[in-house]
């Protein structure tokens, strides 16, 4: 493999990260309830450590919308997160195998093009804010220095494997075509997304009913969202049970920037249908119905500006058995120690 050839890859992957990996948003990762275990090994490859703390970072978006989308955890919630930390560990076992390759080649990423890197992903999933960003870097236990890193090893590995397999057929105009027209959406500027929607809000703890606990206030929203669905007119329930101030607009909020949501809220709201009632959402005040009114996405880039992208996702698709042999035949090699 050309170190020269891999640098030039580079710049053509970095506009694929940004439908890789997580696009869901983030938020707090569970709390540990007993001792810390301050820098566990989650696996080790080659004899190099992966953490369980670069583990708990990747998962924490995936656990955040979970969380907020099964209130009562159930048998989903659990094999979906189970699914979820398999692919994560996954994924950074590969990526150390391939990084132990690249190590012999001399290629290098510029610092500028890493920091581009984590203001797009600040800006996907965390609705741009910094400070939630570095919040959840402080609850994973991750410095600045480590996720740069993480994301740098991030980037070799897209660059490796499109450098892997660079002699695979050109994609054709009708394969950039359809494989923009498919994916164009997911490359909005999410930040502008704006959503009206009506809401019902139940607290978590009424306090004039003291009798009221988190179990019966969530099974009162799902009564709630059972009653919406069987034809009760929205609005008059939000007058009836809502306890926030816009219950005297029958739950109404309108033309609601993405920004001023939290994120994993945005990030489950913004993928339902207008018109569609969403089951309870848990947030850490109590249990919210929302029904989407209008939504208004971001504006999509066109061909012309995400072309390069575009093409180097028809190449992984093109070669993706190929990758597939290739990455398995590496596993095969490696040593591999898995501790979680």
């Amino acid at each position: 493999m050309n170190p020269r050839a891999l640098r030039n890859t580079i710049a053509a992957v970095m506009a694929g990260l940004a439908t890789s990996g997580s696009g869901l948003a983030q938020s707090a990762a569970p709390v540990p309830t007993g001792p810390v275990e301050v820098n566990g090994i989650a696996a080790k490859v080659n004899g190099q450590v992966i953490t369980k703390n670069q583990v708990s970072f990747m998962l924490a978006p995936i656990f955040a919308q979970l969380n907020a989308q099964y209130p009562r955890r159930g048998s989903q919630f659990e094999a979906e997160f189970i699914k979820a930390k398999e692919n994560v560990l996954q994924e950074l076992i590969d990526r150390q195998i391939i990084l132990d390759e690249f190590k012999q080649l001399g290629a290098s990423i510029k610092p500028h093009i890493i920091d581009e890197e984590i203001k797009r992903q600040m800006r996907e999933l965390y609705n741009g804010d910094e400070t939630k960003f570095r919040e959840e870097l402080k609850r994973s236990r991750l410095t600045m220095d480590g996720y740069r890193e993480m994301t740098r090893e991030k980037m070799v590995v897209q660059a490796m494997r499109a450098q892997q397999f660079s002699d695979a057929p050109p994609p054709l105009p009708n394969e950039i075509r359809a494989e923009y027209d498919e994916i164009k959406h997911t490359l909005r500027d999410v930040t502008k997304d704006v959503i009206s929607f009506r809401k019902i809000f139940i607290p978590s703890n009424d306090p004039l009913n003291p009798a009221a606990t988190p179990e019966t206030q969530l099974a009162l929203a799902e009564d709630i969202t059972k009653q919406i669905r069987g034809g009760v007119d929205f609005a008059e329930l939000a007058k009836t049970y809502s306890k926030d101030a816009y219950a005297g607009q029958g739950g109404l909020q309108e033309d609601v920037p993405r920004t001023d949501l939290a994120a994993e809220f945005a990030a489950i709201v913004f993928d339902k249908p207008v018109g569609k009632v969403i089951d309870p959402i848990l947030d850490p005040l109590g249990f919210t119905i929302i029904k989407p009114v209008k939504i208004s996405y971001g504006p999509v880039p066109t061909l012309s500006e995400v072309r390069e992208m575009i093409e180097e996702r028809v190449r992984r698709k093109k070669t993706s058995a190929q990758y597939e042999r290739w990455i398995e035949s590496r596993r095969k090699r490696a040593m591999i120690d898995i501790k979680m």
